[in-house]
């Protein structure tokens, strides 16, 4: 298996940060991450129950909030949002090995 650096593990720690907050700020819902490892990536995977779709925000520069999808988008090398069968949606970050 690939060995995972420490700025590929302060990546993947920020991105559960930001998407776990989110799904429990505005999903109104309980929230289930799922992380995976493997010898080409680090899937971080967030589970709401709100059908409510992302926003992504241009704050101005002085908000204190509203940067966190933009950073995981940075981040990762893919991003994505799907719905869930039975309500609510998953969303999906993987970071390249």
């Amino acid at each position: 298996m690939a060995r995972v650096d420490a700025e590929q593990i302060d990546d993947a720690t920020l991105i559960v940060s930001e998407l776990v907050t989110n799904a429990t700020r505005h999903g109104r819902s309980p929230c289930r991450l799922r992380l995976e490892v493997s010898d080409e990536r680090v899937t971080v995977e967030v589970f709401d129950d709100s059908p409510d779709q992302l926003r992504l925000r241009r704050p101005a520069v002085d908000d204190e909030s509203g940067r966190g999808l933009a950073m995981v988008r940075c981040l990762a090398q893919r991003f994505d949002v799907t719905p869930v069968i039975g309500g609510g949606k998953r969303v999906r970050a993987i970071l390249a090995i």
